[in-house]
């Protein structure tokens, strides 16, 4: 379960944001996850839940997951498509050389204090 060390990594960087704004508590981080991340949501609220409550900062704190929306681009006619749905093959021109675009990102988006 690589959720749990995702966990560790966004609440370091939590961490020092805090230090650097002065902040005591934090009650709610916002998440980007990319569609095709491999980071399952649920197993990473579990993860925060149980590492979050071990932190005088973000005990109590709520994780907050935006999806982004996977996309691929083909190289071949230059349209996009949804990852999912069509894969790696081009629905506009049946090419295989494509590259995604987005939705493979884990970014924190937001933190709010308290």
């Amino acid at each position: 379960m690589h959720e749990l060390g995702v966990v560790f990594n966004i609440i370091k960087s939590v961490e020092k944001v805090a230090a650097e704004n002065g902040l005591t508590k934090v009650a709610s981080v916002t998440l980007e996850l990319g569609e095709v991340s491999t980071v399952i949501p649920s197993y990473l609220t579990d993860c925060w839940r149980w590492a979050a409550d071990k932190k005088d900062l973000l005990n109590g704190s709520e994780l907050e997951v935006e999806e982004i929306p996977a996309v691929t681009c083909c190289k071949n006619c230059g349209g996009t498509y949804p990852t999912v749905k069509y894969g790696k093959v081009c629905p506009y021109c049946e090419s295989g050389d494509t590259w995604l675009i987005q939705g493979n990102e884990v970014n924190i988006k937001e933190i709010e204090a308290c």
